[in-house]
Order: structure tokens, then sequence, then C-alpha cells
């Protein structure tokens, strides 16, 4: 397998990249179209597609936009990768040319939103691209009818990724990451799960912040597969760590990391972090 990842250069490379929508989530509803892809990429921002050979296989997209203080940032909106190709590190190869290709045009912060409770998704983000997370937005697009998304509230991190800092640049280049000693009254777990007699976890019922300048917040190992079986134990967990990360965030928490111990998901908070 060949993978190579560019800008899309014909008509029919952007209607790959409409197709590839579909098939990826399930649904053709809330597709971009052709003519709004081809006029994000004129007007200067990132506009890639993923081939295997000559076989489209992956796609990302941003467009230009603001932060809170009016500093031009590039908003990631969609990076999509085929069922058939996934786990295969295509979306982080895409992650890494949408920041070359951002640098270029001198910008530092790219943002994007993804669902808090997909552990796969969060362990690319903060471990393996270096963004960090202290915005969380409760159903922040409604109702989603597509297979990824549906059954569930649409919460979201949104996530930063100050791509010019040597955080980023040694969490891309895969530098080690020193991980808290687990279990740790230093760092300690808001929310264990209790493993239930079908196997499935639930989350404790209540949490305090610590006074620790690291915590952890447990998420599921599989939502999908949770969703399927439990509805009504995916939205507790999904209600659940909606109050815990608002509530830690608004008191100077961010969220850094993914960890897993044993089999579970763990997101790692720190207290006033800084990026260098």
């Amino acid at each position: 397998m060949t993978i190579s990842i560019r800008p899309p250069t014909i008509i029919k490379e952007y209607e790959a990249i409409e197709r590839l929508q579909s098939k990826i989530w399930g649904s053709s509803a809330g597709v971009t179209p052709v003519h709004v892809l081809l006029t994000i990429a004129k007007e200067g921002s990132v506009v890639l597609i993923a081939f295997d050979g000559e076989e489209p296989v992956g796609f990302a997209y941003g467009f230009l936009g603001f932060t809170e203080d009016n500093r031009v940032k590039m908003a990631s909106h969609q990076v999509g990768v085929l069922p058939a190709y996934q786990d295969r590190r295509i979306g982080h190869q895409l992650k890494l040319v949408q920041r070359e290709a951002t640098l270029a045009k001198n910008l530092d912060l790219i943002t994007w939103t993804f669902d808090p409770l997909q552990g796969r998704n969060a362990r690319l983000n903060l471990r393996k691209l270096g963004a960090v997370c202290n915005t969380y937005i409760p159903d922040f697009y409604g109702d989603m009818p597509d297979e990824l998304n549906r059954g569930l509230p649409s919460d979201r991190f949104r996530v930063d990724w100050w791509i010019a800092s040597e955080y980023v640049t040694q969490r891309v280049a895969g530098k080690e990451v020193a991980e808290p000693e687990l279990p740790s009254p230093k760092c300690p777990v808001l929310n264990p799960a209790h493993i239930l007699e079908n196997g499935l976890p639930t989350p404790a019922d209540t949490f305090d912040l610590p006074g620790s300048d690291l915590c952890l917040v447990e998420i599921p190992v599989n939502l999908p597969t949770l969703k399927n079986v439990a509805p009504d134990l995916a939205l507790k967990w999904r209600l659940q760590t909606r109050e815990i990360f608002e509530t830690a965030f608004s008191q100077g928490y961010t969220a850094v990391d993914l960890l897993r111990r044993e089999g579970r998901n763990y997101y790692l908070l720190q207290r006033d972090w800084q990026r260098t």
C-alpha cells in the first residue's frame, strides 16, 4: 500500500471527496458538496485527498476562521478515511500534511471538534498530535442521522492545535511522553467505572474535583458497541462526562492526553496547562 496525499487538482477529485463523505459516515445527509469544497480551496484554505495508488481513500478539509481575539486560524472541519483503510495511520498522515500546509500560510493554530467519548480519536488528537482541549460544547450539531453519530446528543470537544509550538513538535515527532503513576492520590480518577454483571462499564454516580494539578476522567473503551447494546448506559456516560468536563474546564483544567491502562481509557486533565 502506497498512500499519497495532496490537494485535489481536478473536478473529479472533488467529486471523489463528496462520495467519500457518504461512504465513511454512512449517510448522504450533511455532505459538503463539490461547489463548496472548490470555493474553500480557491479562497486559500486547505483541502486534501489521500490515494492508495489511484483510488481515493481519505480526505481532509478546513477553512479560515478567527479566534475569540480575532486572530486568523485554520478551522479543520472534516477528516475521514474509508473503513477498510482505518487503523493504518492515514488519518494521522492527513493531519500532518494539513499542519505543514497551514504553517506555510504563516498560521500557528488549527482547531476542530470531535466526540469526547471516541477514545481512538482522542488518542490521535491529544497523544499523537499534541492538541489540547478546554472547551466543551453540548449537543453542538443537534440530532445527527448518520451511522457514526445517531443515538446520542452530539457533544463535542473543541481542540486547539498549536502547530508551531515546541510542545506539538515533540508530540508529532513521537517523543516519549511521561505518564503519571496510576492509581495515585496525585492523579485521581474522578469517575471510576464499575463493571456490571453483563460486563459493561457504568460510571460513578458522583464526582469531586481534586486539589491536585492532575486528574483522570474515564470514558468507555468502545462507544459504538455500548450504543448498540446498552443505549441508556451510553447516554449516562454522555451526560455524566459532560458535567465533569464542563466543571473541570471552568476550574482551569485542560485535557492534554488520553491514557490507556488495563483495557480502560482515561483523559488526563492538567490544571493551568501552558504551551511551550
